[in-house]
């Protein structure tokens, strides 16, 4: 959750790294809010967030999340070979 101390939230706004997933979702949800207040309330703006969020999300889980667990794939074993019994 994006509820931060306030003293944190400012050192995060002059560019300190967030050290945890709420600080992060602080400046995520920040960013959010700076783009909705800059635009006139209205679905597109809406829209705008939520499809940029989600198309960042996917490209980072396509590029960062799947290269990393093919690596563990290979380092481990694929849990999906050894437990499919049957291939549709």
């Amino acid at each position: 959750m994006p509820y931060i101390p306030l003293p944190r939230r400012e050192e995060l706004q002059r560019g300190e790294i967030p050290q945890d997933s709420g600080e992060l979702n602080y400046l995520i949800t920040r960013l959010f809010i700076v783009y909705w207040n800059n635009h006139k309330t209205r679905y597109q703006v809406i829209n705008d967030i939520s499809g940029a969020s989600n198309e960042a999300l996917a490209e980072f889980r396509r590029r960062v999340t799947g290269n990393y667990e093919d690596k563990k794939i290979l380092e481990n074993g694929d849990v999906y070979d050894s437990l499919i019994t049957h291939v549709e």
